[in-house]
């Protein structure tokens, strides 16, 4: 199984000498190609800290991350960017969606920036769109399009590219619950169909029971985690609850 993210002993402190935090706490873990994994913790945990650290948007203090076996670390200018351009999807709450684009040029831009040949552009959108059930949407506006729709064009334009990591920060936060369920069965489909790597941070321990694997943060550590295994999501549901419960937390508020 070939391993495409390995987070060797990170930490992470914010403020100076007078008031330091320590948002990361000596985590260590890894991620093998075609998994999909949730990281849950609570508000302040240290979850989307190490997201943004594996996304290169922040700089651990110590330790190591690899994707794709590069110590990504250290990236800095052309490389810094050419390894966000290629190698990671984005899938944010709020779609970042440009509003002066169609769907269909939303999608398209990453492979324009990499000067993609206008006819295999093409063939790329339309695929990742029927796959994705966007297809009738592809000549609309964001403004036209539900927040369902315009998470699932976001979650094309992450994956157009073939980059080895996925992350999706709180993915379902601003949909309901029947966009939501359709956005994590397109998440599956990514993941089972397309062999994509999944790394999701969220807050909802339903969003969680999509993955493959539950690592839960408490205090900038690693407090847990839950294989599904051969559970069904339901159980697998039932089991995340459980940790929640450990976590000292009521699952609205504290998480």
């Amino acid at each position: 199984m070939e391993t495409i993210l390995r987070i060797d002993n990170i930490e992470k402190y914010y403020g100076n000498k007078s008031s330091l935090t320590k948002a990361i706490d000596n985590i260590s873990f890894e991620v093998e190609k075609g998994e999909f994994v949730s990281i849950m913790g609570a508000s302040g945990s240290g979850k989307t800290t190490l997201l943004n650290c594996i996304s290169t948007l922040d700089k651990v203090t110590s330790g190591r991350i690899f994707v794709g076996g590069y110590d990504i670390t250290g990236l800095k200018g052309n490389k810094l960017n050419k390894f966000r351009r290629e190698e990671l999807g984005f899938i944010f709450q709020d779609f970042n969606l440009l509003d002066t684009l169609t769907a269909y040029e939303n999608i398209a831009l990453a492979l324009s920036i990499q000067n993609v040949k206008a006819g295999e552009i093409d063939r790329r959108v339309k695929k990742v769109a029927n796959e994705l059930g966007i297809y009738e949407v592809l000549n609309k506006y964001p403004y036209q399009m539900s927040g369902g729709q315009k998470q699932r064009v976001a979650s094309a334009r992450a994956i157009i590219t073939n980059p080895k990591l996925i992350l999706a920060d709180e993915p379902t936060g601003a949909l309901d619950s029947k966009s939501s369920r359709m956005l994590l069965e397109s998440f599956n489909y990514l993941n089972a169909e397309l062999e994509a790597t999944i790394l999701m941070v969220t807050h909802d321990a339903f969003t969680a029971s999509y993955a493959d694997r539950v690592i839960f943060i408490k205090d900038g550590k690693i407090f847990n985690e839950i294989n599904k295994g051969d559970n069904t999501r339901k159980e697998f549901f039932d089991k995340i609850i459980d940790v929640v419960t450990l976590l000292g937390g009521d699952l609205n508020n504290a998480l």
